[in-house]
């Protein structure tokens, strides 16, 4: 009876056993298992689908005429209010930047992977190109549509860099650069960044409207000249005073 009694006791000690084995590895699934649901369901709901095409009801016009501001013309304003001279280098640019504006991505504009210039400005440019972001977001607001951010693609360039593109082949590069004197800086017209999440979405061309109407009224109330450089995709902007 004594031998039986040590046997039931050790199969009793063996269930124990396993049931707490079972229950070890229930808890470490558990472990591993419940992230990635919460992560499935996180992904689920970060994923908007845009399937509500909306529209800026502006009135469209030719860029091209509009937008026709010469390179003579802005450079004689650029070489008068911008920096005594352009910078010769990288180095040279940081000496001058008790002259100039740092200028950073913000709500309202990106400023985008600059290779070929430095993101800083003079004062008054600097103060232009909020001033264009700040009627960008008051139309899209006014009009009920969903926030996005314009790119600026270049800004203060140094004679080095000028060189640079003109070695690359780019047409719109001159010696006599606007972009030498911190006065200028370029908008694309085709590249935009959704801020809004909703399903609402505008094409680029609709866009490409609602920054064109802003720089008109801008260009109209004397404060911008601006030329539509349609191989390069961007709106050319030198700022007047």
């Amino acid at each position: 009876m004594e031998h039986l009694g040590i046997k039931s006791k050790d199969r009793y000690a063996k269930r124990i056993k396993t049931c707490l084995c079972l229950m070890m590895h229930l808890s470490l699934y558990s472990l591993f298992f419940i992230p990635l649901v919460s992560c499935s369901r996180q992904t689920q709901e970060t994923v908007i689908a845009e399937d509500s095409l909306v529209w800026y009801p502006g009135r469209t016009f030719d860029y091209k005429q509009k937008f026709n501001d010469m390179q003579s013309k802005q450079h004689e304003v650029a070489s008068r209010i911008g920096l005594a001279r352009p910078p010769k280098d990288r180095d040279d640019a940081v000496s001058m930047r008790k002259s100039l504006v740092e200028i950073k991505t913000n709500e309202n504009y990106i400023v985008d992977e600059l290779t070929h210039s430095v993101p800083f400005l003079i004062p008054s440019a600097k103060k232009e190109l909020d001033a264009i972001g700040a009627e960008w977001s008051d139309i899209l607001k006014r009009n009920g549509l969903p926030h996005y951010q314009f790119y600026v693609t270049s800004v203060l360039r140094t004679q080095e860099d000028v060189k640079f593109l003109q070695r690359s082949g780019n047409i719109n590069s001159t010696t006599q650069s606007c972009h030498c004197y911190g006065t200028t800086f370029d908008l694309a017209y085709m590249r935009y960044n959704k801020v809004t999440r909703t399903r609402m979405y505008m094409h680029e061309d609709n866009l490409k409207l609602v920054l064109g109407q802003v720089l008109l009224n801008h260009q109209r109330a004397g404060k911008i000249y601006v030329k539509y450089e349609w191989k390069q995709s961007c709106f050319h902007i030198t700022v007047r005073g």
